[in-house]
């Protein structure tokens, strides 16, 4: 921590969250707390870490994701909300992900996913980039730092792919239209093996299509590029698509092959909400410990009226990596989860 140089990094990372927080201010929103612990799993498609509460004698879930509870406040009238906070998510670690990771969630009434990209490509990223760096153009070790750093150029507008049209046109697919039905998950298991693209069980569609993705598309995101489009089967809480019959108004941008964040036009129909639900529970019976639960509280918050409102998530974490050249998550926290030293020396 004396090196100067980790220093600026969470110096960086400081004024990160600092911009953020000023930017959603200027723009009206209300930072506000939600509940870390929930009786319900929910908000995100991620296995919850588990805890007991003594007093009521009951399982309590760390939260994955504010969002349910966001977008409560949402119908309770207030119309811009935003929360920077740790969420957690109990599964592997590597260069990329760790259980315990920093977010900010904001919800704006009256806006789509449409707005929420212009925000992101004209203004949120790019002027913070602008500010942090000096440039709109920055240098990446993704390869490690015995090679050349890679060129990255944050000029709008950024890219874009739609997820099943170009995820077709790359691997030579048709993917059904109805990725509900067994034949579906078929094709897209018999997609996954062709390609040698590895999938552990549970084979649903969602999972194998999420890892067709990450082999043809992700990989090709090194500039700023929006993904959007994607099916419902993959966007339990986002809204159907307003012209596209099966798929959802969601946006996710990608640079150096990273989800960065992750957008979309809220499902604001509590009967659909509940399918939606009912279709995630299917997936959990099957053995997917990562699909959601059915909330029924969110479900009658609905009920009372969620004008149309757009939501966006964005990791912090990555963000500081990526800002200050660092290729190990663990480098941009100040205390990251590591193994105990008597389990590093039973394996040494």
């Amino acid at each position: 921590m004396l090196n100067p140089e980790v220093q600026n990094i969470f110096k960086t990372r400081a004024r990160i969250i600092s911009y953020y927080r000023n930017f959603l201010d200027n723009l009206g929103f209300t930072e506000v707390e939600t509940p870390t612990m929930n009786m319900i799993p929910g908000g995100a498609a991620a296995r919850p870490f588990e805890t007991h509460h003594n007093d009521l004698d009951r399982k309590l879930y760390l939260r994955a994701s504010p969002e349910l509870h966001l977008k409560k406040l949402i119908v309770g009238g207030l119309n811009r909300v935003y929360e920077i906070g740790k969420q957690f998510r109990n599964e592997g670690m590597d260069l990329t992900h760790i259980p315990e990771f920093t977010m900010c969630e904001f919800y704006m009434a009256y806006a789509d996913n449409n707005d929420l990209m212009e925000l992101t490509s004209s203004c949120y990223q790019v002027r913070m980039v602008k500010k942090l760096t000096g440039s709109l153009r920055i240098k990446y070790h993704a390869n490690g730092l015995d090679n050349e750093p890679i060129d990255i150029d944050f000029t709008p507008p950024f890219r874009k792919i739609d997820l099943i049209s170009e995820l077709e046109k790359m691997s030579n697919l048709s993917i059904p239209k109805d990725l509900t039905t067994e034949a579906a998950n078929k094709y897209l298991l018999d997609a996954c093996q062709r390609f040698d693209v590895k999938c552990p069980p549970p084979h649903t569609a969602t999972r194998l299509l999420d890892k067709l993705v990450g082999h043809f598309l992700e990989e090709t995101c090194i500039h700023p590029t929006f993904i959007i489009n994607h099916p419902e089967v993959m966007s339990p809480l986002a809204k159907w698509h307003r012209s596209e019959p099966g798929l959802t108004e969601r946006f996710e941008l990608f640079v150096i092959k990273r989800e960065l964040c992750n957008a979309y036009t809220e499902l604001n129909d509590p009967e659909v909400q509940r399918r939606r639900f009912a279709e995630q529970m299917k997936d959990r019976q099957l053995g997917d410990d990562e699909a959601m639960v059915l909330d029924e509280t969110f479900c009658t918050a609905l009920e009372y009226g969620l004008p149309p409102t757009a939501g966006l998530g964005l990791g912090i974490d990555r963000l500081a990596m990526l800002l200050t050249d660092s290729q190990n998550v663990k480098e941009v926290l100040l205390f990251p989860a590591m193994r105990p030293q008597e389990e590093i020396d039973v394996q040494v």
